[in-house]
């Protein structure tokens, strides 16, 4: 096998591979790294790239191996992780220019994918402290789409996105206050789930983004999805939130027919104003006739959107301002992040407080319609991804408002805390990818992940690769 037919053989794939002795770890880890020198000058989803660590660290695997000791569910699989996310020995940078000292050791959902066997090759970039849908930076530039370098990948977790549909790694950590693994993955390509609030934890910040943040991975087929949140899923010590078991393994769900489901949908934003794109409501009545064809029960719906701003935006800013109090070098920081700073001002940890508990009654009224529905299908977002360069010359308002097409759909399951994913939808006629978003009732990861899998059986995607990707 060459570098991209290992790279793009998935996570169950590599680490049977490793476990049966036909690859090394460091033959999966040596081609990930050479993928990366070779296309990442195009990207720029890398922040930093860990080559003598990655591969010292799949040498450490291999020779464990050969002594004897039990392969782990990601033996040897290179991943990459969001810089918003500890990793020994790397500056967390959020995305700024503002850090300047190496964590002392991983956060804990690094170090649940190292003890799987996992092996980070490098960390990915990201907008500073993840405040935007597009993966722009003062401090590192932009990140562009593997399928047109001149688009953006979305965000906030475009640089793992950008790896991960390019073949640089097999999977990526990143995260979700407001759609940052959903947006992305929509924009790329990829099958991303938000999981339940709770299901992984942020240690050793007791939160992200207090109630709206999750961490998860980005990959190419939902079985390796559900292979990396069957390691991460668990509380922690010191976690804010827990989320309550759920019906089976990720792993298990995905390889399991759900049965006849009610689905509703609606291509109405929950964000007011924001118009979809005519090819993203097309992509969405595609998959309700494959979901029918399925078997499925699938009916229009009104959602009823209760309007989540009052909840969502001090969480926001109190959110930027706990990333961003440990910075070294305040000075640094861009000149948006000080906007949304002064912001923050205005909401205190009391009126954060209280925004927190208003997401918990607009929660309530939210999953009304789950009371008739067993899950929702709606657009992942309402914009084609546009041209990089959407934050040039924009402060923390324009930004905002540049942005709400492309949360109008994510952002209110993060205050609610519910399971959402995106499924891809085949492609646009710009030749970008399209997605659909599936939510779940409160902690049914499960029925999400099963209809998934069997979207992806009857119309699969992850053998298509960009053209500068092959």
């Amino acid at each position: 096998m060459d570098d991209t037919e290992l790279i793009l053989a998935g996570v169950a794939r590599q680490a049977e591979l490793v476990r049966t002795g036909a690859v090394s770890a460091r033959r999966l880890v040596e081609a990930s790294l050479a993928r990366i020198e070779r296309l990442d000058r195009h990207l720029g989803a890398f922040r930093v790239v860990r080559a003598a660590q990655a591969l010292a660290e799949a040498d450490a695997r291999d020779a464990a191996r050969a002594a004897g000791a039990p392969a782990g569910p990601l033996e040897g699989v290179p991943v990459a992780v969001k810089d918003e996310l500890d990793v020994t020995g790397e500056v967390t940078t959020f995305g700024g220019a503002a850090n300047r000292t190496p964590a002392a050791r991983d956060s804990e959902a690094v170090r649940r994918l190292r003890a799987a066997g996992a092996v980070v090759v490098g960390k990915t970039t990201m907008p500073e402290f993840g405040q935007w849908p597009f993966t722009e930076s003062a401090a590192y530039g932009y990140t562009r789409n593997p399928w047109d370098t001149a688009r953006t990948p979305g965000g906030s977790s475009g640089g793992s996105a950008a790896a991960v549909a390019a073949g640089l790694a097999t999977a990526a950590l990143g995260g979700d206050g407001g759609g940052s693994l959903r947006i992305p993955a929509a924009c790329c390509g990829l099958f991303a789930l938000k999981p339940q609030r709770g299901r992984v934890s942020t240690a050793p910040h007791p939160h992200l983004w207090h109630a709206l943040g999750t961490v998860g991975p980005l990959t190419r087929t939902v079985l390796d999805s559900a292979l990396l949140y069957d390691v991460l899923a668990g509380p922690a010590a010191g976690d804010r939130w827990t989320a309550r078991p759920t019906r089976t393994g990720f792993a298990e769900a995905a390889r399991t027919e759900p049965g006849r489901l009610r689905i509703g949908y609606s291509a109405k934003p929950a964000a007011p104003g924001v118009r979809p794109h005519p090819e993203h409501v097309r992509a969405l009545h595609a998959t309700v006739r494959a979901l029918r064809e399925l078997g499925h029960d699938v009916r229009p719906v009104d959602p009823r959107y209760p309007d989540t701003t009052a909840a969502f935006v001090p969480q926001f800013g109190g959110g930027v301002r706990f990333e961003a109090a440990g910075t070294e070098r305040p000075d640094l920081v861009e000149r948006r992040t000080r906007q949304t700073l002064l912001l923050a001002r205005l909401t205190p940890e009391p009126v954060v407080a209280r925004a927190v508990r208003a997401g918990e009654r607009m929660a309530v009224r939210a999953n009304r319609v789950f009371q008739r529905i067993d899950l929702l299908l709606t657009p992942t977002v309402a914009a084609r991804p546009g041209p990089v360069g959407a934050l040039d010359g924009a402060g923390m308002l324009r930004a905002a408002v540049r942005s709400l097409p492309m949360i109008a759909y994510t952002a209110l399951w993060n205050v609610t805390g519910n399971p959402a994913a995106s499924v891809p939808a085949g492609f646009g006629s710009d030749g970008l990818p399209l997605a659909v978003q599936l939510v779940g009732r409160e902690h049914d990861e499960t029925t999400v992940v099963q209809v998934a899998a069997q979207l992806e059986a009857v119309r699969p995607w992850a053998g298509r690769l960009p053209d500068l990707a092959r």
